[in-house]
């Protein structure tokens, strides 16, 4: 039997568009001969609906849209995920259709709830071994826990979490010897190196289980935070037949592959090699994905960014430069521009010539795009759609350097962006004498040195603002996950802004990140800043501000981070953890780091609390509205310090 699954880039209560993708993925798949198709998690509604799964109305309609797909289904078997609620309870499904009948509903039986899943707050897992009927207009289907047979393959279903529970107590432990194949549609989010936990999870099971498993997973930046790689997998007895490209730039992306239920027996040559994860690699395409996503669901123009010359509002830059590249390669320049929704029909004929084909979406580009070279032809059309999509401006003061200068000029140049230069020492002189004579005093660094600070920062945020709103483009936050962590920003300065890219990665990956991008990306003009220690440039430049001199390494930084608020470790845990993994490091100085992180982490959840939304790029992060809540008062470890 060919089966196969489909990625689709979907938008939560969007039913125009899920419905548009859906059926262009069952049409993909007749022309390609598929018997049996899946299709991701809760596709037809999305997966991002929160709250809404919880109102009698949603599921109805997505029930009554349902309908819809019905016609599409002749000659195919096709598995579509949607929203059921039955006595003011809403369960997860799986729907299977075939010849324009609905033949039934599986239920999902685990629910996710650890880190930026809150799955039991809409849902109710099924029950293992139960079922119930469905009613609408008239028509009776059978809903719960159940087997399916096509064409004489019987299959049955884990939905996402299912598959991630133990051996023992998952779906797939019940249906060994009663079915050939296991579907599993899934909205599983990306963080770095999890596809390669996915691989493991899926080929072991069907190794475990001694059946087929067929895996597909949501596309692109479908709700706001949460990115999905797309990933298609298909694996016999423990081992892989089929993995797509991830992170694709087309809405659907259809992937088959021919199966032989008659034997157990998986010949050498349709066995497929799995690439070795590379955490920068991924993070690049995940970023440049959710970034093109966010900037065409949010109907906006492009981007605006302060351009400060340093590590993360580079890091910024580089993310949309790479969004052309990346989104161009694959889509090819037309429907790239097309797709954005931010150029003209005048514009997209002039850059991409009227004769510009669209791809073929049943004919992948590069299976890599990230590696192919552009040409100087492209190159040069890549810096113009650049110039269209990314405005930068340097905000200068008297407290920058021609470091920081020359670091963001030369990258803007050298990528296509726009590049506006000003200072704003006009601006921070007058809010300064304003306060000076409320205050019949005159503020020092001596006496003031938080406040002068922080006065250039907010100074910056007006005009950068009124240059987003007047080109109707989103303005991009630079904070990191780091900086988040600790306070080290200042709110309504350069937190100001529409969409946080980088607020879920630390500030010791982002510099290494940068390194890797100048040589394996080819950006030659990041060697400004990859020479630069990281600063805010807010004191006189006499003082040599470092953000490391104002907090304390990195490296330790993430690594109290990570101990404190993923492992859950108390202060005095970390500290015991410290003390042996830095043997060479004086443990007093270990103590006040340990102090210092956790003070600062409690009195700045406020600021956590109030950050643009971020992307979730790692295995954890610190958005309270998504991985990790806190109060935003509390006692700030008191004891728990004062035991150090």
């Amino acid at each position: 039997m060919r089966i196969a699954g489909a990625a689709l880039n979907q938008i939560p209560i969007d039913w125009t568009h899920n419905l548009r993708t859906i059926r262009e993925a069952i049409e993909q798949a007749k022309e390609s001969g598929v018997e049996l198709l899946c299709l991701p998690e809760l596709c037809l509604t999305g997966y991002g609906c929160e709250d809404l799964f919880l109102s009698d109305w949603l599921p109805e309609s997505a029930l009554a849209h349902l309908q819809q797909v019905r016609p599409w289904t002749h000659g195919i078997c096709v598995v579509v995920g949607l929203p059921v609620r039955l006595n003011h309870r809403t369960f997860n499904t799986a729907a299977v259709l075939r010849d324009g009948e609905i033949l039934g509903f599986a239920a999902k039986q685990f629910l996710a709830n650890d880190g930026v899943h809150y799955e039991p707050r809409f849902f109710y897992p099924w029950p293992a071994g139960e079922t119930t009927t469905v009613q609408w207009a008239g028509e009776e289907w059978t809903l719960g826990d159940m087997i399916f047979e096509h064409q004489g393959v019987k299959f049955g279903f884990e939905i996402c979490e299912d598959a991630w529970r133990p051996d023992d107590v998952r779906p797939a432990c019940r249906l060994v010897g009663r079915v050939d194949l296991i579907v599993n549609p899934s909205a599983s989010h990306f963080a770095m190196s999890k596809t390669d936990v996915r691989y493991h999870l899926v080929t072991e099971a069907s190794r475990t289980f001694n059946c087929t498993y067929l895996y597909a997973n949501l596309l692109g930046n479908e709700a706001g935070r949460m990115i999905y790689d797309g990933e298609i997998l298909v694996a016999r007895n423990g081992h892989l037949l089929l993995r797509n490209q991830l992170m694709s730039f087309k809405e659907v992306d259809m992937e088959c592959v021919d199966v032989d239920f008659t034997t157990e027996q998986v010949r050498a040559d349709e066995i497929q090699p799995l690439p070795a994860p590379d955490e920068y690699r991924e993070l690049n395409q995940a970023l440049s994905l959710a970034l093109f996503d966010y900037m065409r669901k949010a109907r906006s123009r492009g981007f605006v960014l302060s351009l400060s010359g340093g590590a993360d509002s580079v890091m910024c830059a580089v993310a949309v430069a790479e969004l052309v590249r990346l989104g161009a390669a694959e889509l090819g320049t037309a429907e790239f521009m097309r797709r954005s929704g931010c150029f003209t029909s005048e514009e997209i004929e002039r850059l991409a010539g009227p004769a510009t084909p669209t791809p073929d979406q049943n004919t992948p580009g590069p299976k890599d795009a990230s590696h192919s070279e552009p040409s100087e032809q492209q190159l040069t059309i890549n810096q113009q759609l650049t110039r269209r999509l990314l405005t930068c401006a340097y905000q200068g003061t008297v407290n920058s350097s021609d470091d920081t200068y020359n670091s963001a000029k030369e990258l803007a140049d050298s990528i296509g962006a726009v590049f506006y230069d000003w200072t704003i020492d006009d601006e921070v002189t007058g809010y300064v004498g304003k306060i000076q004579h409320a205050l019949h005093r005159e503020l020092t660094w001596k006496t003031d040195d938080l406040a002068l600070q922080n006065i250039q920062a907010r100074v910056r945020a007006p005009a950068i603002w009124l240059l987003a709103n007047v080109q109707n483009c989103l303005l991009m936050t630079t904070s990191n996950r780091s900086e988040a962590s600790v306070g080290y920003c200042t709110m309504d300065g350069d937190t100001a802004g529409s969409i946080s890219p980088i607020a879920g990665v630390d500030k010791d990956f982002v510099k290494k990140w940068l390194r890797w991008a100048e040589t394996e990306l080819n950006y030659p003009a990041l060697r400004h800043v990859n020479n630069l220690q990281p600063t805010a440039e807010l004191r006189p430049l006499e003082d040599k501000q470092t953000d490391e001199r104002d907090l304390m390494p990195y490296v330790l930084l993430n690594r109290i981070e990570r101990l404190a608020f993923y492992d859950r470790l108390s202060p005095q845990q970390v500290f015991a953890v410290l003390r042996e993994e830095e043997a060479a490091t004086d443990p007093e100085l270990l103590k006040t780091y340990v102090k210092r992180f956790y003070s600062l982490w409690s009195r700045n959840q406020w600021k956590r609390e109030r950050y643009a939304p971020a992307f979730h790029l790692d295995d954890y992060n610190v958005d309270p509205r998504s991985w990790l809540r806190f109060p935003i008062l509390s006692g700030g470890f008191t004891e728990e310090l004062n035991e150090l």
